[in-house]
């Protein structure tokens, strides 16, 4: 079996989601994703946590900003957090955050869902990958 104490940020990770959680249990389902993700802001700050929403995220091709998005949480300048408020997690919304954390020097993320039962996907893209694939990592959010 797993340890997943050992994962980096296993301690951030864990208590986002914790948090999460908490908001889940008080507002319950049907509410959209901006009420979610304030009041999930106003438990992690309370919790201790440097909190930036709505992030900007610029991405690069050979050196030229080619888009940006931005990012619905980043925590601690180490994780980042994308909210929503769907029937469920899709496959779709797992690829967003791997291109966020692509096109970050950040290293590990969570899909969080507020749907009628909170679920929770936790994704790592290395900085080590990123060198390997001749990215150069260009922004600290």
């Amino acid at each position: 079996m797993s340890d997943y104490t050992n994962y980096k940020h296993s301690e951030i990770t864990g208590r986002i989601i914790k948090e999460a959680y908490y908001v889940h249990n008080y507002l319950g389902f049907g509410f959209v994703e901006s009420i979610y993700e304030k009041s999930l802001v106003i438990r992690l700050e309370k919790a201790g946590f440097s909190v930036e929403t709505q992030q900007p995220i610029k991405v690069y091709f050979e050196g030229t900003l080619v888009g940006d998005f931005k990012a619905d949480l980043v925590v601690n300048d180490c994780v980042i957090v994308e909210l929503k408020a769907v029937e469920e997690i899709l496959p779709k919304h797992e690829v967003q955050l791997v291109n966020y954390l692509r096109a970050t020097e950040i290293e590990v993320g969570l899909v969080i869902n507020f749907g009628e039962e909170i679920k929770c996907k936790r994704k790592v893209f290395s900085n080590s990958r990123k060198i390997s694939e001749n990215r150069i990592p260009h922004q600290n959010l």
